[in-house]
């Protein structure tokens, strides 16, 4: 009889945990969704834990995620605190604790730990198909992610942004369990994508501007870096302008000589501005536009800037055709805001009554959880 008890016991115990294994597998669950660099990837769910091959995610994240946008961020790349600095004082102002997320990286891939992020033992990656941190072109980090048991999710707010930061968002809110959120914002950009598809319709081929892009003015002392193709260039495509630079470089970024600048004038000058408070006074050759900029601030970093050699002698300038804009509009969901811009400069009287601004404000409104304040462009 004591051996009969016994192996009943065991029997009894065996059951139970297998019983506590079919309720744990009945609970949890993988979807599958279709990165942004076409790999099809099986996601168990929940994650819990997240990296960031870029900081300036955030307020991508943060569509999603509202109030909640770091509570499952385990680590990331630091770049949004050193190319942008004041966003990243306006989240922590909001959030104190994204100084605590641990960093496995500074601004480039070249910066990036390994081990550091392996250490984190973060479920999910969510890495740019292109970009600062670890991206599609680095085969032996994703593999060894991966067989740590990290699943890398790529997405894309800079190769193709016009193409691909709906469907980023849509794969981001699939893996977070955020697809209602996703839905919400994937309306309200479609909303205001489709008031530049009707205006541009109406345009007139002989009323199409040529535009030089200026990127990242004043970060390599001399004129003229410009992109060609994907990030800022690609929303230039979308609105149909003449990009100067688009036959002149065989890449996506290039600099583009200065005599030919000034031999073939463009209808219209852009220049993308990656100046902050920290470097009004130490970096005086940047625009400055962004979080915590005032109108005032940025008109005059714009003048300044147009008032040297050889963007003086641009007709544009002349004429008072010369903008500026947010430099990290191209690496965000935010993008919708410049192409919008860009459609107003290009053809002024086709988008009167369109309003960045009230985009933008509406944006930070309903879709972000830090307030809107700032200038993220400007007209000379």
């Amino acid at each position: 009889m004591p051996q009969f008890l016994s192996i009943k016991n065991r029997l009894i115990t065996l059951l139970s945990v297998c019983l506590v294994l079919f309720s744990t597998h009945s609970i949890a669950k993988s979807i599958t969704v279709t990165d942004l660099a076409g790999r099809e990837v099986v996601i168990s769910q929940p994650v819990e834990r997240l990296l960031l091959s870029e900081s300036r995610y955030i307020p991508a994240l943060a569509i999603l995620e509202g109030d909640q946008v770091l509570s499952r961020i385990v680590g990331m790349m630091g770049d949004m605190k050193l190319v942008d600095p004041d966003s990243y004082q306006q989240y922590q102002t909001a959030f104190p604790d994204i100084d605590n997320i641990p960093l496995f990286g500074k601004g480039a891939t070249e910066s990036f730990s390994l081990e550091t992020a392996l250490a984190l033992k973060a479920d999910v990656a969510f890495l740019g198909v292109e970009g600062h941190g670890p991206n599609a072109r680095n085969s032996e980090i994703i593999e060894i992610l991966e067989r740590a048991g990290v699943t890398v999710v790529f997405i894309d707010f800079r190769k193709d942004p016009v193409k691909n930061t709906l469907r980023s968002l849509e794969v981001m809110g699939k893996v977070l369990g955020r697809e209602a959120q996703a839905k919400s914002y994937i309306q309200f950009y479609n909303q205001e994508l489709d008031k530049v598809k009707q205006g541009l319709a109406t345009i007139k081929p002989e009323d199409v501007p040529t535009v030089f892009l200026h990127s990242r003015v004043g970060v390599n002392g001399e004129c003229c870096e410009t992109m060609a193709r994907g990030m800022v260039a690609q929303m230039l495509d979308f609105i149909g302008v003449k990009n100067m630079a688009q036959p002149l470089l065989p890449g996506s970024v290039g600099v583009l000589n200065q005599e030919y600048l000034l031999t073939h004038q463009p209808d219209i000058y852009i220049g993308t501005a990656v100046g902050s408070t920290q470097t009004q006074k130490e970096a005086p050759q940047y625009i400055v536009l962004g979080t915590s900029i005032s109108a005032k601030v940025a008109h005059q970093s714009l003048a300044a800037i147009t008032q040297r050699p050889p963007l003086n002698q641009l007709t544009a300038v002349k004429n008072k055709r010369a903008y500026s804009i947010w430099h990290h509009f191209y690496n965000t969901p935010l993008n919708i805001v410049a192409i919008q811009t860009f459609a107003k400069w290009a053809y002024p009287k086709t988008f009167a009554e369109l309003s960045p601004q009230k985009t933008l404000e509406t944006l930070y409104r309903d879709y972000q959880p830090v307030p809107f304040n700032g200038t993220y462009w400007m007209a000379l």
